[in-house]
This record gives C-alpha cells, sequence and structure tokens, in this order.
C-alpha cells in the first residue's frame, strides 16, 4: 500500500516524485513504456534553468530520477496495463500484477501526432523535432520545414523565423485551417513559403535529417529538397487511454481540470502534459508535479 502512485516519469512525474518523497510519503513511481517521456528524444535542452550551456534529455531524466530515489521513492520500470479508481484505495495493475494507493498521480503526458513516413522515427531528436520552441535555436541560418495547417504550425514558423534562413510550410489541403489573423501574418513572412497540397512521404538522411521527399496530391509528383530540420506542428495526443472510464475526459483525451491538479475523483490527481495542451515544457510540466505532490499531502492529511 502506497501513500501516492506517480503513473509516468518526465519532468511531472519526477517532479512529484521528489516533492512526495520529501515529504515523507510511501512513494511508487511506475516509469511506463518510454522512461523520461519526451525529453529523451531531445538532444540537448537549453531552456532548463540552471544549466547555462544545456543539458542532455536523457540526463535530466536521470538525474530527476536519483534525486527521486535518494529521497526514497520506489522507482519501477514497469507499463500500466488498467487501473480501477472506482473504490478506495485505488489500484494499479501491470499484467497480473496489482499495486494499490490512497492516491495517484496521472503523469502519462503527450505524444506528438506523427506523419508515419518512412525515416521519421529514426531521425526524431536528429532534425525532426516537436518543439519549435525547444530547437528551433539550433537551426539558425538554416532552411527548415514546418508540417501542419493550424494556428500552432502557424505559430512555429513565425517563431522559427527568428533564427532561420527560411521555413517551408507542408500542408496536406490548399488552405489553412489556422485563424485569419495567423494566416496573414504568416502569408506576409518574408521568410515562410508554403508548399500546399502536399505531404511528406520520406525523411532523408543518415546521423541527421538531410533532405525530405514531398509529394504533391493533385499533380502525384515527388520532389527531394534539402532541409536541415523539420518541425511537426500536426497536433499531440494525451496519452490518457488507460483513463477513459474512469476520470473525466475532454472530447480531445486531455484530462479534464477539477482544479489545480485535481480530477473528478478525489485522490486522483494530474500533472504534466495530459492534461496541459498549451504550454507543453519541461519547466512547465515540473511545476505541475510539485502542485500535484502537494495537493496530495493536503489530501492525505484532511483524511
Amino acid at each position: 500500500m502506497y501513500d501516492t502512485i506517480i503513473i509516468g516519469s518526465g519532468p511531472a512525474g519526477y517532479t512529484a516524485a521528489i516533492y512526495a518523497a520529501r515529504a515523507n510519503l510511501n512513494t511508487l513511481v511506475l516509469k511506463g513504456d518510454q522512461p523520461g517521456g519526451q525529453l529523451t528524444t531531445t538532444t540537448v535542452i537549453e531552456n532548463w534553468p540552471g544549466y547555462e550551456n544545456g543539458i542532455d534529455g536523457n540526463e535530466l531524466m536521470q538525474k530527476m530520477e536519483q534525486q527521486a530515489k535518494r529521497f526514497g521513492a520506489d522507482i519501477e520500470q514497469k507499463t500500466v496495463s488498467r487501473v480501477n479508481f472506482k473504490d478506495q484505495p485505488f489500484t494499479v495493475y501491470v499484467g497480473e500484477q496489482v499495486y494499490q494507493g490512497k492516491t495517484i498521480i496521472i503523469a502519462t503526458g503527450a505524444r506528438a501526432r506523427q506523419t508515419g513516413a518512412p525515416g521519421e522515427d529514426r531521425l526524431l531528436g536528429k532534425g525532426v523535432s516537436t518543439c519549435a520552441t525547444c530547437d528551433g535555436f539550433f537551426f539558425k541560418g538554416k532552411d527548415v520545414a514546418v508540417i501542419g495547417g493550424g494556428d500552432t504550425a502557424m505559430e512555429e514558423a513565425n517563431f522559427l523565423t527568428r533564427f532561420v534562413n527560411s521555413v517551408t510550410i507542408v500542408h496536406r489541403r490548399d488552405s489553412f485551417r489556422a485563424s485569419k489573423i495567423m494566416i496573414d501574418r504568416t502569408l506576409n513572412n518574408p521568410k515562410i513559403t508554403v508548399q500546399w497540397d502536399s505531404t511528406i512521404s520520406q525523411f532523408n538522411g543518415q546521423q541527421h535529417l538531410e533532405s525530405v521527399t514531398l509529394h504533391n496530391l493533385k499533380t502525384k509528383q515527388d520532389i527531394t529538397t534539402p532541409t536541415a530540420a523539420v518541425f511537426l506542428a500536426i497536433g499531440h495526443i494525451p496519452n490518457s487511454e488507460l483513463f477513459h472510464d474512469q476520470i473525466d475526459l475532454l472530447p480531445n483525451g486531455y484530462i479534464k481540470s477539477h482544479g489545480t491538479s485535481h480530477t473528478n475523483v478525489p485522490g486522483v490527481f494530474f500533472a504534466g502534459d495530459v492534461e496541459d495542451e498549451h504550454y507543453r515544457q519541461a519547466v512547465t510540466a515540473a511545476a505541475a508535479g510539485c502542485r500535484a505532490a502537494m495537493d496530495v499531502e493536503r489530501y492525505l492529511t484532511q483524511q
């Protein structure tokens, strides 16, 4: 029986573990199938406070895990298969193995929606990026591409023009679905061009991305164009499938907040990108982990 079980192990989950364990709560972290979360696909994080020269994503997650362990958190590399939040204490299953907790912190994060084109997975973090805010700085003076047609794609393309030589937006339709103000800002930016009616059919490169093959959906023609980076801006998918019949979710799958880090089930809390569809930064996820652990502590004290 644990005071709290943390499902997930990115900056939200590990920060929650550090705070919970330091509060002398019996804490378990179930790391899941991507220990460390999305940061493990990022080679260098330059916007994490305290590291003036940046830090490798894997290294940062390892440091956070060791810190949580130092305060007494149990950390296991296991993936939760189902949960039961209907009865107290809460039950978490890993196959046939059963864990019980007085409280739960859901920190399962989100995953970027990908194109599925060959080479994409292999080059993720090596020129294929899911975050312009995180990685744009590394491509100063380069030619890059953004995939998408919504406000996020417009925002990322305009943001990237602060650093890069040019941005090509690749969009599968002949018009954007973004807001008019964002479309106008994008089309009037001299550094941005648009490849309409097109998809990326191949990501090319060995050690890092070198070019992409574009497929025109109307002409059926393929062209290969050099590019230093491709930024995916076609949305994120929250890792909330486990909880669809257990807690309130929004129609898009994100957890519905019932105040700070509370779900609609008393004793079940959330932290990080599984609820936050706006910021999606390591530092905001860590802050959410802190909030969740402090809310857990208050909840247990009241109980």
